[in-house]
């Protein structure tokens, strides 16, 4: 006697934008299609002193939605880090892949140093691999001045990109390969302060923005002579306050390259 076959139906999955959700409370995603797996899309996440930004890139680093951000707590342990990102994704459009600019050193995915956030608290915490496991995606995560850097830099000579926000951050990129990740933020700037006592938002608001703007403008001669950079980038949040007058091979870059850099995070 022939054998007879049952037909299966298959549900599809929510969207990250639905409003329903997993039993457990997370969100609730869809696998990618054949489309998007031939033009990836980018979940990009800018983790800042301040507030946690998002976005979602195409294949080009293009935006497909504005910005949706979130205040960062003042003590935020690691596992309230995670729950903020994929907060910000209900908000998002479908992506394939995730990455994540945070201040401080990250190795393989690895929290070194978060001195903005609480290096005690994030020390060693594998932030990479707890995304994939709450987002279903693979991640990659960088230091928040690099992933900027990725960004802004043009690809000729060496080009040094810092970051003026709640701390300082720098990245520097030779023929538009990225260098050794280096703490410029603490080492010694002036009178025996670092550049993030002097430049970060906490020394701008004690001493003012006049002061603070010609700091900016000793530290751009320090990196100089520190680095002889064909071109510096300024970027981050208070880059904006920067109304001086630069040299030619100085520019502003705007804040949204801390987002826009995280489709060039994979390649």
């Amino acid at each position: 006697m022939p054998r007879t076959t049952k037909s299966l139906t298959t549900r599809p999955r929510p969207s990250p934008s639905s409003s329903r959700g997993r039993a457990d409370g997370r969100p609730s995603f869809r696998a990618p299609s054949r489309s998007s797996q031939r033009e990836p899309t980018t979940l990009a996440v800018d983790v800042g002193g301040s507030h946690v930004k998002a976005s979602v890139l195409d294949s080009r680093g293009r935006m497909l939605h504005e910005r949706v951000r979130v205040d960062t707590p003042e003590e935020p342990t690691p596992q309230q880090l995670v729950r903020l990102i994929a907060g910000l994704v209900p908000q998002l459009p479908r992506f394939d892949r995730v990455s994540v600019g945070f201040p401080g050193v990250v190795r393989n995915g690895v929290v070194r140093t978060a001195p903005n956030l609480g290096t005690d608290r994030f020390r060693g915490f594998r932030l990479a691999a707890a995304l994939e496991r709450r987002l279903g995606r693979p991640v990659r995560v960088e230091n928040d001045a690099d992933v900027q850097g990725l960004a802004a830099v043009k690809g000729k000579g060496v080009e040094l990109v810092v970051t003026l926000g709640t701390g300082f951050g720098s990245s520097i990129f030779v023929d538009g390969h990225l260098g050794p990740h280096l703490e410029l933020a603490h080492h010694p700037f002036r009178y025996g302060k670092t550049y993030e006592e002097e430049l970060g938002d906490a020394g701008r608001k004690k001493h003012g923005n006049r002061y603070w703007k010609h700091r900016v403008e000793d530290a751009i001669q320090s990196l100089r002579s520190l680095t002889n950079f064909d071109h510096l980038y300024i970027g981050g949040g208070n880059a904006r306050l920067v109304d001086i007058e630069l040299p030619h091979d100085v520019s502003i870059v705007s804040n949204t390259a801390g987002i826009l850099g995280g489709a060039r995070l994979w390649g």
